[in-house]
Protein backbone atom coordinates (compact mmCIF):
# COMPACT_ATOMS: atom_id res chain seq x y z
CA UNK A 1 0.00 0.00 0.00
CA UNK A 2 1.31 3.32 -0.98
CA UNK A 3 0.90 6.01 1.76
CA UNK A 4 1.41 9.88 0.78
CA UNK A 5 2.89 11.83 3.25
CA UNK A 6 0.50 14.74 3.08
CA UNK A 7 -2.10 12.61 3.38
CA UNK A 8 -1.26 11.04 6.30
CA UNK A 9 -0.42 14.35 7.88
CA UNK A 10 -3.78 15.61 6.82
CA UNK A 11 -5.78 13.03 8.72
CA UNK A 12 -3.46 13.36 11.61
CA UNK A 13 -4.28 16.99 11.66
CA UNK A 14 -8.02 16.07 11.43
CA UNK A 15 -8.18 13.59 14.47
CA UNK A 16 -5.86 15.75 16.50
CA UNK A 17 -8.24 18.50 16.04
CA UNK A 18 -11.13 16.14 16.65
CA UNK A 19 -9.85 14.66 20.25
CA UNK A 20 -9.55 18.55 20.99
CA UNK A 21 -12.76 19.51 20.36
CA UNK A 22 -14.27 15.94 22.30
CA UNK A 23 -11.82 16.83 25.00
CA UNK A 24 -13.67 20.40 25.49
CA UNK A 25 -16.88 19.60 25.41
CA UNK A 26 -17.69 16.29 27.65
CA UNK A 27 -20.66 15.01 27.54
CA UNK A 28 -22.98 16.15 29.66
CA UNK A 29 -25.13 12.62 29.87
CA UNK A 30 -23.23 12.01 33.26
CA UNK A 31 -21.44 7.93 32.78
CA UNK A 32 -23.33 6.64 29.78
CA UNK A 33 -20.70 7.05 27.11
CA UNK A 34 -21.80 6.60 23.37
CA UNK A 35 -20.63 4.81 20.51
CA UNK A 36 -19.11 8.08 19.02
CA UNK A 37 -17.79 9.24 22.57
CA UNK A 38 -15.93 5.52 22.67
CA UNK A 39 -14.01 5.88 19.31
CA UNK A 40 -13.22 9.55 19.81
CA UNK A 41 -11.80 8.86 23.42
CA UNK A 42 -9.31 5.85 21.19
CA UNK A 43 -8.43 8.57 18.59
CA UNK A 44 -7.61 11.08 21.69
CA UNK A 45 -5.42 8.57 23.39
CA UNK A 46 -4.14 7.52 19.91
CA UNK A 47 -3.48 11.21 19.32
CA UNK A 48 -1.42 12.09 22.47
CA UNK A 49 0.59 8.93 22.33
CA UNK A 50 1.36 10.65 18.79
CA UNK A 51 2.04 14.54 20.40
CA UNK A 52 4.62 12.31 22.89
CA UNK A 53 6.27 10.67 20.51
CA UNK A 54 7.18 13.97 18.84
CA UNK A 55 8.18 15.50 21.61
CA UNK A 56 10.66 12.69 22.54
CA UNK A 57 12.15 12.93 19.13
CA UNK A 58 12.48 16.38 19.36
CA UNK A 59 14.30 15.98 22.83
CA UNK A 60 16.22 13.25 21.29
CA UNK A 61 17.56 15.44 18.60
CA UNK A 62 18.30 17.96 21.64
CA UNK A 63 20.47 15.71 23.36
CA UNK A 64 18.08 15.65 26.34
CA UNK A 65 17.13 11.76 26.06
CA UNK A 66 18.46 8.70 25.17
CA UNK A 67 18.47 6.44 22.63
CA UNK A 68 15.94 3.77 24.42
CA UNK A 69 13.36 6.31 25.41
CA UNK A 70 12.96 7.52 22.20
CA UNK A 71 12.72 4.04 21.04
CA UNK A 72 9.89 3.60 23.17
CA UNK A 73 7.94 6.18 22.75
CA UNK A 74 8.41 5.99 18.76
CA UNK A 75 7.53 2.11 19.15
CA UNK A 76 4.33 3.56 21.39
CA UNK A 77 3.66 5.95 18.06
CA UNK A 78 3.53 3.02 15.94
CA UNK A 79 1.44 1.19 18.19
CA UNK A 80 -0.99 4.17 18.47
CA UNK A 81 -1.02 4.71 14.71
CA UNK A 82 -2.37 0.93 13.87
CA UNK A 83 -4.85 1.48 16.40
CA UNK A 84 -6.04 4.33 14.64
CA UNK A 85 -5.58 2.78 11.36
CA UNK A 86 -7.64 -0.05 12.32
CA UNK A 87 -10.59 1.99 14.15
CA UNK A 88 -10.70 3.77 10.66
CA UNK A 89 -11.01 0.60 8.61
CA UNK A 90 -13.57 -1.21 11.19
CA UNK A 91 -15.79 2.47 10.49
CA UNK A 92 -15.25 2.48 7.03
CA UNK A 93 -16.71 -1.37 6.49
CA UNK A 94 -19.32 -0.69 9.08
CA UNK A 95 -20.69 2.15 6.77
CA UNK A 96 -20.19 -0.17 3.79
CA UNK A 97 -22.32 -2.68 5.37
CA UNK A 98 -25.27 -0.41 6.78
CA UNK A 99 -25.29 1.65 2.70
CA UNK A 100 -25.42 -1.69 1.19
CA UNK A 101 -28.29 -2.78 3.22
CA UNK A 102 -31.89 -3.26 0.96
CA UNK A 103 -34.81 -0.76 1.81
Amino acid sequence: MVVNVSDVMSIYSKVSSMADASAKNPSASGSTETFGQMVSGYLSDGVGKLRESEQAAASAAAGKIDTATLAIAMNNADIALTEIAAIRDKVISAYKEITSGAI
